[in-house]
């Protein structure tokens, strides 16, 4: 017998009731030893807000705008009742329900009230991305109606927080990776490093539950699927770096530019971006290049990718940007903004996974390989006056600063580790979520121009403000921001437009101090926003613990007024 979509919707609601990570766990192994083995996958993506698995290229292409129409529609209410119902729960999903809840909205009668899937939900997304060309919007609309007619008000719920992309149950991959391995006796490890190479922990929990131990061991680099990158922590400077990585590491420049995952078998080259979004139209020269230099016939690398003016010098990363865009008269772009690629690590070669090896090795490796393709200016070191004129050559020259990378280090796809450290000789920015916004003044009128900014809180997926600003962007990125936060809004209250939470940016301040304001009691001080992060997914938005700190590492250096 199939799951049903409600009893997957009633362990969404279990989830968002508790705060106990071992009480969660328990709660989705249950669930997921239940399932049929085809209904795995889909299950541990919806559970993670995602309507098919991570490395999928499909996408639905149903804005949140279209969603609270046919919202709007079934439960026969307007915007103000929605606006109602959303400020009371705090939450679109929530939101949704309790119209369903409350206003005309009847179930579909199919099949003698058969329930609704797990399964003919996934399928139902199929159905949604494969829809393209003439009419497609309304198709589309038609099929998202006919998914959520058949919904009772608590699946509704559920079934727009996949849509959104917004599960907010506090239960993240992480914990999933617990789940499996508990609801499949398999070991954590193995579960952890199949779903890196894999590169999904929907597709990893059905091979366990098929397979097990044994079968998770055979997984492999699939050319093509992108997978998590390796991510770095912040140090203050190369002494410290130093330091941490045992009196010499390899340093390296830090450009600023967009970091790229390039996928190669034979003549055929795909690029990836930060998110894992295929790029590869708007990169025709990086494929070329990468087709005409790289040695190996299949291979996973890793580059940076920076835009340059016609005399060779770096360009700011908002115009590199426009190039990830672009997908109509690229060789145009092209031709007005070339970029220039610098090749980092490489994680797999001809059949050979190479992430458990030393840094070096690897980096040796991408050497033999990389023909005439450059690779990242580097220096290997254990004199910090040495690193520091590294430091001062690599900003001279018009990058960011220095990465630090750690020897003998292996690459440990989607963690965050002090393996690989970035130094900026400056206070570190933040990538902080726009969750509302409100109309400017004078020659800001009818513009989204003030913008709250939020950090993620790790514990339960919501995102808490801690700032607000105005400050930073050009009138022609404002109105384009105007734009795309019309389309995410879930409420409006006089001037101000609550969103949601998808737009990432990068934000710089002076420094952070205590606030009663917001419920996170911080705030930051002269905050501005120095660019759109295109590069970088609302998960990946700083948390309030980093946040937390970096305010207490203020006080190393400075007194802390005692207010007792």
């Amino acid at each position: 017998m199939q799951t049903s979509f409600e009893s997957l919707a009633e362990l969404g609601e279990r989830l968002e009731g508790t705060k106990k990570r071992l009480l969660m766990i328990d709660f989705v192994a249950k669930f997921l030893g239940e399932l049929q083995t085809e209904e795995v996958e889909p299950a541990v993506s919806m559970l993670l807000g995602r309507e098919f698995p991570k490395w999928s290229p499909k996408i639905l292409e149903v804005s949140w705008a279209t969603i609270s129409e046919i919202i709007l529609r079934m439960a026969g209410i307007d915007w103000r009742t929605f606006e109602k119902a959303f400020r009371e729960s705090g939450d679109v999903g929530s939101a949704t329900k309790l119209v369903f809840e409350t206003s005309r909205v009847k179930r579909q009668t199919v099949l003698f009230e058969k329930d609704l899937t797990v399964l003919e939900v996934r399928r139902g997304f199929e159905s949604i991305a494969e829809t393209v060309g003439f009419s497609s919007r309304e198709k589309k609309d038609r099929l998202v109606s006919a998914l959520l007619s058949r919904c009772t008000a608590l699946e509704a719920k559920y079934l727009v927080k996949i849509l959104i992309g917004e599960m907010r149950t506090g239960f993240h991959e992480g914990l999933m990776e617990q789940a499996v391995s508990k609801a499949f006796q398999t070991p954590m490890e193995a579960v952890q490093e199949a779903a890196m190479i894999v590169g999904d922990i929907g597709e990893i929990a059905a091979i366990a539950k098929v397979e097990g131990a044994a079968g998770l061991a055979r997984t492999v680099f699939r050319v093509f699927r992108p997978v998590d990158l390796m991510l770095a922590q912040v140090s203050d400077d190369v002494a410290s770096a130093l330091s941490e990585h045992g009196g010499k590491t390899a340093f390296e420049y830090k450009y600023d530019g967009a970091r790229v995952q390039i996928h190669k078998s034979g003549g055929e080259v795909k690029v990836f971006s930060r998110r894992l979004t295929n790029v590869t139209v708007s990169m025709p020269e990086i494929v070329e290049l990468v087709k005409e230099n790289f040695v190996a016939n299949e291979a996973i690398l890793e580059g940076e990718v920076v835009a340059v003016d016609k005399a060779g010098f770096p360009l700011p990363f908002q115009h590199l940007m426009r190039r990830f865009r672009r997908v109509h008269l690229v060789e145009n772009m092209a031709e007005m903004m070339p970029v220039r690629l610098y090749l980092f690590d490489v994680l797999y070669v001809d059949g050979k996974s190479l992430i458990t090896m030393r840094y070096s090795q690897r980096r040796q490796i991408l050497a033999e390989n990389a023909g005439k393709l450059p690779l990242t200016t580097q220096m290997v070191t254990n004199n910090a006056e040495e690193a520091a004129r590294f430091l001062e050559k690599a900003m001279n020259e018009g990058h960011e600063g220095l990465m630090a990378k750690r020897i003998d280090s292996r690459y440990t796809l989607g963690i965050r580790g002090k393996n690989w450290l970035k130094i900026k000789p400056v206070l570190e920015p933040l990538d902080l979520a726009i969750v509302a916004a409100e109309y400017g003044y004078g020659r800001r009128h009818g513009w989204l121009s003030d913008y709250y900014l939020a950090a993620r809180d790790e514990e339960t997926g919501m995102f808490q403000p801690i700032g607000k600003t105005f400050k930073g962007l050009t009138d022609a990125e404002i109105i384009e921001l105007t734009n795309r936060l019309k389309a995410l809004a879930i409420g409006k209250e006089r001037g101000k437009v609550d969103v949601i939470p998808k737009i990432v940016v990068e934000v710089a301040y002076n420094e952070i101090q205590r606030s009663p304001k917001y419920a996170c009691g911080m705030a930051l001080r002269f905050a501005r926003i120095t660019r759109i992060r295109e590069d970088k997914r609302p998960e990946e938005a700083d948390t309030i613990a980093k946040i937390r700190g970096i305010y207490e590492r203020q006080f190393l250096k400075k007194g802390r007024y005692n207010t007792g």
